[in-house]
């Protein structure tokens, strides 16, 4: 992981910052967590990864420093979280218009790349989310669960799965892995979109496989 700026390794934190609370925000809580993660994400997609400076969230937010910390002890956990936070943005939007297709592959492989296609129009924004995954400990297990099972979630409201079988969430698990990995490929400029959009639609095609009532 990158070194941290001057600003950042001196910045005050609690001695051993607290991970926020499992029990429910309070609604003041609630509206102090959407500020920072909007500020994370306004600089991210002017900058990327590097204009992510926790003093500065913190100031564009309105927080204080040390609040921060406890929401989200590191800058990888914040931009993670920015990240499952955008997926449940792009959730709502999908849900409103969902893929129409015959095959659940294609309605999957739709949803997919229209989820590409909005990370294509922030670049530096999905280029620090996608860094932060990458640099995830285990101490970001909590935050990089989040996406993971928001991701899945897209995937099965594409596939219209309540009750998924181990095999079917096997293959959505080996879908979630390769739509992360054409965006890193994406983000490097080693695959263009044509070949995202061909890798997507080959490995969706894993959902009708596993279709217990699909012909075979």
């Amino acid at each position: 992981m990158p070194a941290q700026s001057k600003a950042e390794a001196s910045a005050p934190r609690p001695a051993r910052a607290a991970r926020p609370s499992t029990s429910p925000l309070t609604e003041r809580q609630e509206a102090r967590r959407r500020r920072i993660l909007r500020a994370s994400a306004q600089l991210a997609s002017r900058g990327g990864f590097d204009a992510v400076q926790m003093r500065e969230v913190a100031e564009s937010s309105q927080v204080a420093l040390g609040t921060l910390y406890r929401y989200f002890p590191s800058k990888v956990h914040l931009l993670v979280a920015t990240m499952q936070d955008q997926l449940e943005h792009m959730h709502g939007t999908l849900r409103k218009k969902p893929p129409a297709s015959d095959s659940a592959a294609e309605r999957v492989a739709e949803t997919l790349m229209r989820a590409f296609r909005a990370l294509q129009r922030e670049p530096h924004l999905a280029d620090a989310m996608v860094r932060a995954l990458t640099f995830a400990d285990r101490s970001v297990s909590p935050e990089v669960d989040q996406v993971s099972r928001q991701t899945t979630a897209i995937i099965l409201d594409a596939v219209g799965l309540d009750d998924p079988t181990p095999e079917q969430l096997s293959a959505v698990r080996v879908i979630e892995h390769t739509w992360h990995s054409a965006l890193i490929t994406w983000l490097s400029g080693r695959a263009s979109i044509a070949q995202v959009k061909i890798d997507i639609e080959t490995v969706c095609r894993l959902i009708d496989l596993t279709d217990p009532h699909a012909p075979r």
